[in-house]
């Protein structure tokens, strides 16, 4: 599993182009993106970040013609936090134009989603977002199967904690992302490779929420 975040500091952006981290871009956020590393856009619909459609699908663009669509992880299209249906219908207009751009599609699937409002056949990426209780639910957990099953990766996101980590991991995910690392990154990147190095040789464990 890859963790995204922000380049919060040196050590944080050598990790990232040394390939232990990916970078997680928004409009808002106004990051250069470390060189030759992976990277994946987020819209910015959840907290201050949204420009408009317009003005994201223009960041977007650029983005990738900047940092190389070869390593674009995904782009998540426009979508309404906590909110299913609404989120398909604002999705659906864009998953063809992300893919137009060379980069794969991510959906961003909410509390309520999991009663056909996956629009399975449009997408390439799974984004499990909506509010934290149904992120990491047993309905989310179905659809990461499903997800997995139809040859699709699946993220999930606001992953901060080595408890949540291997929620993730449990679930099959293919990467993670969260604002760990912008807060005391001096103190936190350590620990979080840690825990990443433990994914790879430890079984999945519940119950450990440091």
């Amino acid at each position: 599993m890859l963790y995204l975040a922000t380049p919060s500091g040196d050590d944080v952006r050598a990790a990232m182009r040394a390939g232990l981290l990916a970078c997680m871009t928004t409009p808002a956020q106004g990051n250069v993106i470390p060189p030759g590393c992976l990277y994946a856009c987020d819209n910015g619909k959840f907290g201050k970040g949204w420009t408009g459609e317009q003005a994201w699908f223009a960041w977007l663009k650029a983005t990738v013609d900047r940092y190389r669509r070869d390593r674009c992880l995904w782009a998540v299209a426009p979508d309404v936090p906590m909110d299913a249906a609404v989120t398909l219908a604002e999705s659906l207009p864009w998953l063809e134009p992300i893919r137009s751009l060379g980069v794969p599609a991510a959906f961003a699937a909410q509390d309520g989603s999991e009663h056909g409002l996956i629009p399975w056949g449009l997408i390439d990426v799974l984004f499990l977002a909506g509010s934290t209780e149904w992120r990491t639910s047993p309905a989310a957990h179905r659809l990461a199967l499903e997800a997995r099953e139809r040859g699709l990766a699946v993220h999930m996101g606001r992953v901060n904690s080595r408890r949540r980590l291997r929620i993730a991991q449990a679930f099959g995910c293919t990467s993670a992302d969260g604002t760990y690392l912008a807060f005391g990154p001096d103190t936190n990147l350590p620990r979080l490779l840690a825990w990443m190095n433990e994914l790879l040789t430890t079984p999945t464990l519940f119950g450990d929420d440091t």
